[in-house]
């Protein structure tokens, strides 16, 4: 038995959780406080997606924004809606709920997503397909078939250089983003753990241990051949290891001992240009002076970490603390980055006296977006802070209504958030069932901004 299938049954509630962990040790970087007391823009409800009538939790993983849409996973479909909100403006269908999808599109707009079947008792996830949400197309839609001729299950995937790749406990597969294959489920010396890339990389996590004694390697390799060009071995005692960004590459990995849930024990940055991978820096999780900070990776994935940001162009992380530094200050928290080479703090701003400060990626500029999570107790809405990536000094640029926090709040453990053009996304990657403790219907994914 696989060490991801032995803890398959828990991974949605451990991906739930938060890790409260500490920053480096290091005496270096500023505790100048950046942020700022004006308020953004009031920002309003435009438009909510319903949540589908289930029985039971489904899979509905996926939430993305291209230039004419704003794209969410369903139950069994993935839709494209107006920007603002409204009614879809086009559905793609699928054979079964969705399993797990690729985070980011590839730059022509291509998403990789496995499903389940429905044809099959109970439905499994063994189909494939990439969707064009540029267009509103399924483009294809494949099976993995294994030596004796059963369609493979698959866990996750993703797509780098042009390779779309599935992971699951026993096998993996691959294609191009034309559909034409690249490789079939097959023995491996060291099993497949998972994969992640980009537009040019392509990354591989393997095993090469066994479930009592696991033997992590990182590859970065060859997109169509899976040849590898550079390999870092995770030290004896990995668990598990998360791919968080993959140029640069920097990891979370966790020992097993990560607290909360997190899937996060410490973070690594690699240099992956030569044969051997070495380590540049360890920004660990189990204590220090700067700090306690917060971020969430899935319990086995290897992609789907969460609540950071990393910039390549300041190589640098962003997390979000879970205390502010100063006793005095009324912020909830603060913004920390990290020197990814180094792993020395850079810099540190406190955030908002109404809800913690959560990195949520980097706009289109390269400054830090941080989503400012609703204030229950006060009841007030959350918002969006924008931050400068080399100084950390942020400012408020959204602030949503006041009712929306108890919607806001719901969706705090199986949060998807996103911000572009403007307005934030926020989705759930799960549909549930009606609450039993709330009167409000949740819906499945909410759009604010100004207009």
């Amino acid at each position: 038995m696989s060490r991801r299938m032995a803890v398959i049954a828990g991974s949605v509630l451990a991906a739930a959780l938060v890790l409260s962990g500490c920053g480096s040790d290091d005496d270096g970087g500023d505790s100048k406080e950046g942020g700022s007391g004006s308020a953004g823009a009031e920002a309003k409800v435009l438009a909510e997606v319903a949540q589908p009538k289930v029985g039971e939790m489904a899979g509905a993983m996926g939430m993305w924004a291209t230039d004419k849409n704003f794209v969410k996973a369903g139950l069994k479909k993935i839709s494209g809606y107006p920007l603002a909100g409204g009614k879809a403006e086009w559905e793609v269908p699928l054979t079964g709920e969705v399993c797990w999808s690729s985070q980011t599109p590839t730059k022509d707009g291509k998403v990789a997503v496995v499903f389940q079947n429905d044809k099959k008792d109970p439905s499994v996830c063994t189909e494939i397909g990439v969707v064009d949400i540029n267009k509103g197309k399924l483009l294809w839609h494949k099976q993995a078939v294994n030596e004796y001729g059963s369609a493979e299950m698959f866990d996750e995937i993703a797509v780098g250089g042009g390779t779309v790749a599935a992971a699951g406990t026993s096998a993996s597969a691959g294609w191009k983003l034309d559909g034409t294959p690249l490789w079939k489920p097959s023995d491996e010396t060291c099993d497949t753990v998972g994969h992640a890339g980009d537009d040019t990389k392509l990354v591989v996590v393997r095993d090469c241990g066994d479930t009592d004694d696991p033997k992590l390697q990182v590859e970065t390799v060859d997109p169509a051949t899976r040849a590898p060009k550079s390999t870092y071995k995770l030290p004896q005692g990995t668990e598990y290891v998360h791919v968080v960004a993959v140029d640069p590459l920097v990891l979370a990995a966790d020992d097993g001992k990560s607290q909360g849930g997190s899937g996060i024990s410490r973070f690594v940055t690699v240099d992956d240009s030569a044969a051997r991978g070495k380590e540049l820096s360890t920004i660990p999780a189990g204590g220090g002076k700067h700090g306690k900070y917060e971020a969430d990776c899935p319990a086995t994935e290897v992609t789907g970490c969460a609540q950071l940001a990393v910039s390549k162009e300041k190589n640098a992380l962003y997390l979000g603390t879970s205390d502010p530094a100063s006793s005095s200050s009324e912020a909830r928290n603060d913004l920390v980055s990290f020197d990814l080479r180094t792993g020395k703090q850079l810099h540190r701003t406190p955030g908002s006296d109404s809800g913690r400060l959560v990195p949520i990626g980097l706009d289109d500029s390269g400054k830090v977006i941080a989503y400012q999570e609703a204030n229950i107790a006060r009841e007030e809405g959350g918002g969006v802070w924008q931050a400068d990536p080399g100084t950390l000094k942020a400012r408020q640029i959204l602030q949503n209504p006041s009712d929306s926090y108890e919607m806001e709040s719901r969706f705090e453990s199986d949060r998807r958030a996103l911000y572009a053009g403007g307005r934030l996304y926020l989705g759930a990657d799960h549909v549930t069932e009606p609450s039993t403790v709330y009167k409000t219907p949740q819906p499945l994914a909410v759009v604010f901004g100004e207009q």
